[in-house]
């Protein structure tokens, strides 16, 4: 993925094999970099939202500097470098259209040393973009094919299981910041994604099967052994625990977004479900035209706020189970 700049413009694009035209240039924004909230990306809200949505905000806070490292060593079995990572995460901004992401991302990335010019880093990070891609608008897309292509290009285990976690870490991050700034009441943002396509959910835990190796016991160390016990037995995560103990660290902080933003009980509002569905499928579009109804109808908007936060994490592990198994 090459960082093209156009002198005398101050405009960026990250190529992708989008049928984006040149007239889709976006500017540079060298100061979104520059935040002091890695999750929300300085959103001024209100304390008294912040303070009420502090279990999951500050795990989903921790896996942003988890996730993308100041500093990222690569070694034999964990290969992604920061650019991968960085690269990755602005693919899928792209894909669901949150300009504050993309404009953060582009400037995280834009300074760092791609990879070298060989075919082989071309294919492989060409691989990895397509996939980030389809994994966030078109995940029934996703196959076996799909996951040997990213073994063929030399993913190991731990990077196809972080990987996946990025992508889905960053539509739940696209989502949440949509809903934030519609709280906020700010204007849709100009920069257009691609329509998420309706996909399968995922399927029941009696039928899925994991298409990776799982951490056997025998060998797993104490933090993933931890991990596995305190997280399997959570229903959502009872399947996919066993293969996200790789990375166990991840799985933690994942798991605190999970029992933190869950609602015991789910209205039935039909401006709930516009708004859900909306969210979903369009997050670029989200705004406080879908937010305001919520409130209007009685929801509290920390209540309203924790709902959609919701349906933004169950994308995230939908996609996880599409990407990381299949149906038997």
């Amino acid at each position: 993925m090459e960082q093209r700049r156009f002198s005398g413009k101050g405009h960026w694009y990250h190529e992708t094999q989008s049928n984006r035209s040149q007239s889709d240039v976006l500017p540079l924004v060298p100061e979104a970099a520059n935040v002091d909230d890695r999750f929300l990306l300085d959103l001024t809200l209100p304390e008294e939202i912040v303070a009420a949505c502090s279990g999951w905000l500050t795990p989903a806070r921790a896996l942003c500097h988890l996730l993308f490292p100041r500093d990222t060593p690569v070694n034999r079995l964990h290969t992604l470098s920061a650019y991968d990572r960085l690269s990755t995460a602005l693919t899928v901004a792209q894909a669901c259209g949150v300009q504050r992401l993309c404009n953060h991302y582009a400037a995280l990335l834009t300074p760092l040393p791609g990879p070298d010019s060989s075919r082989e880093s071309n294919r492989r990070l060409a691989q990895i973009t397509q996939y980030a891609r389809q994994l966030a608008s078109s995940p029934d897309v996703i196959d076996d094919k799909a996951q040997n292509q990213l073994d063929e290009v030399g993913l190991t285990t731990y990077d196809i299981v972080l990987i996946n976690q990025i992508i889905g870490f960053i539509g739940f991050q696209a989502r949440v910041v949509a809903v934030f700034q519609a709280l906020l009441g700010h204007p849709v943002r100009w920069l257009p994604g691609h329509h998420i396509q309706p996909h399968t959910l995922p399927v029941h835990a009696r039928t899925w099967v994991s298409i990776l190796p799982v951490v056997e016991l025998r060998y797993a160390n104490a933090h993933q052994l931890d991990s596995l016990s305190r997280w399997q037995p959570e229903p959502a995560l009872q399947v996919l625990t066993p293969v996200l103990c790789h990375e166990p660290a991840l799985l933690d902080l994942t798991g605190e977004i999970l029992i933190n933003s869950r609602e015991d009980e789910s209205p039935t509002l039909l401006a709930l479900s516009a708004a859900v569905a909306l969210l979903t499928h369009s997050p670029d579009r989200f705004s406080a035209a879908q937010f305001t109804p919520l409130t209007d109808e009685g929801l509290p908007a920390v209540r309203a706020i924790n709902l959609l936060t919701q349906s933004a994490f169950g994308g995230w592990l939908e996609r996880l189970s599409i990407a990381l198994g299949k149906e038997e």
